[in-house]
C-alpha cells in the first residue's frame, strides 16, 4: 500500500492549507493533487519536488512517512476539553504527526543517549498511582514537589516541542517515536496548567502506549495528581484544607489551586459540599479563569533540540544541513530542531 498520499495530506492539514492552495503553490490542478492524496495517482518526481517544496519539506520526508511508519496519521493522545473543535484539535493532531516524522527521521541519523527511560506500564495490571510512584522511584527523585519537571522529561529522552495553538481549549498532546516519546505542548498556558499537561502526557506514555482501555483520560489524570503531588507526601497539608492556604500550596506544589482541591476531594480528605463551596469562592474572586500567584511559578521550557542543535553544530554541521537531516526544505523552515547559541551539550 501506498502511503505517499497520506503524507502529503497530513502534512497539507499541518501547514493549515486547503487542498486548492497546495495546489496553487505546487502549480498542479486541485482535481490532480486530490488523486495523489487519495493513491489514485503517484506524481513523478517533479510534481513530488514542488509540492515537497510547498509544504516547506524534502521529497525524501514525503516519502520517508509512508516508508518507515505505514499510515502516518496515527491517533495523539490529547489533553483538551470538550468544547475545543474538531478543527483545531485535528490541525494539531496532524502537526504532531508531521513533527513525529521529521523527528524520526532525525533519530535515524543521530544517536539520543538519555540518563533515564519512561518506562511503560500494562494500564490492566499496573494502576495509575502505581505507575506514577514507579516512575518517580525509577527516576530515583527526590521525595516531595517536582522541580524543572521538563528537565525530568528531558533527561528520559523526551523531545517537548512548544507552539501558541491559537485557543486555551487544548493543552497537549503526546505520541511515541520509535521507541522515543514526544510531545507538543501548548505554550501560551500559565506554568502550573502546562505543568499538570507534561505529568498527564507523561500518564499517557507510560500506560497508554500499546493498551486500549476505557477511560485513558481519567487514568492520565490520576497519574498527573500522584506524579506531581505524592498522596503520602501532601496528605497532612490537605486534611481540613482551607482557601486561605491553596496560594501557598500552590507555589509549594507547582500546580493550580484546582488541582489540589481535586487531588483532596479524590482523596477523600474533604467532602463533595466543601468541594463545591470552594468551587463557589472560586468563581466569586474570578479565579476559575485566572488564578492568582500563578506568575511566581518558575517557568518551564523545553532545551533538548536546542542541544541537539548545539551538539550538531559542533560537529561542523550547517543549519541548512542539520534541516536536510530532518526533512525540512531549509533551516528557516525548520521549527523541530532550531539553532540556539550556547554550551548545550548533552545528548547527541
Amino acid at each position: 500500500m501506498n502511503f505517499l498520499g497520506e503524507a502529503i495530506t497530513v502534512t497539507r492539514r499541518a501547514r493549515g492549507l486547503t487542498q486548492g492552495e497546495l495546489a496553487e503553490m505546487a502549480g498542479v490542478t486541485q482535481a490532480a493533487l486530490s488523486r495523489y492524496e487519495t493513491a489514485m495517482r503517484e506524481p513523478d518526481n517533479e510534481v513530488l519536488g514542488r509540492i515537497a517544496d510547498a509544504l516547506g519539506v524534502t521529497p525524501r520526508f514525503l516519502e520517508h512517512a509512508g516508508r518507515a511508519r505505514g499510515a502516518m496519521a496515527v491517533d495523539a493522545h490529547m489533553r483538551r476539553r470538550q468544547t475545543a473543535k474538531p478543527t483545531v484539535w485535528k490541525k494539531l493532531e496532524a502537526q504532531l504527526n508531521v513533527y513525529r516524522m521529521h523527528a524520526s527521521m532525525l533519530f535515524e541519523e543521530i544517536a539520543l543517549r538519555a540518563e533515564q527511560r519512561i518506562p511503560t506500564f500494562d494500564p490492566i495490571a499496573t494502576n495509575p498511582a502505581d505507575a506514577a510512584r514507579l516512575v518517580r522511584m525509577q527516576w530515583r527523585m527526590p521525595i516531595g514537589p517536582v522541580r524543572g519537571l521538563m528537565q525530568w522529561l528531558e533527561a528520559a529522552g523526551c523531545l517537548i516541542i512548544e507552539s501558541d495553538f491559537g485557543t486555551s481549549r487544548i493543552d497537549g498532546l503526546s505520541q511515541w517515536v520509535d521507541g522515543h516519546p514526544i510531545m507538543f505542548i501548548n505554550s501560551i498556558a500559565p506554568t502550573d496548567r502546562k505543568r499538570l499537561t507534561l505529568a498527564h502526557e507523561l500518564g499517557h506514555l507510560v500506560l497508554h502506549s500499546e493498551e486500549v482501555v476505557e477511560d485513558v483520560e481519567s487514568q492520565a489524570n490520576a497519574f498527573a495528581a500522584e506524579f506531581l503531588m505524592p498522596l503520602d507526601v501532601i496528605r497532612p497539608q490537605l486534611r481540613n484544607l482551607q482557601v486561605n492556604i491553596l496560594a501557598d500550596l500552590k507555589r509549594e506544589w507547582g500546580v493550580s489551586m484546582a488541582a489540589i482541591v481535586e487531588r483532596a476531594y479524590d482523596a477523600g480528605l474533604i467532602k463533595a459540599d466543601r468541594r463545591t463551596s470552594v468551587y463557589k469562592l472560586f468563581s466569586a474572586r474570578g479565579w476559575k479563569t485566572s488564578e492568582p500567584v500563578s506568575q511566581e511559578l518558575t517557568p518551564e521550557r523545553p532545551s533538548l533540540q536546542y542541544d541537539i542543535s548545539a551538539a550538531l553544530s559542533d560537529r561542523g554541521l550547517h543549519e541548512n544541513d542539520i534541516a536536510s537531516m530532518a526533512g525540512f526544505t531549509s533551516s528557516k523552515h525548520n521549527d523541530l530542531i532550531p539553532p540556539r547559541p550556547g554550551n548545550l551539550h548533552r545528548v547527541v
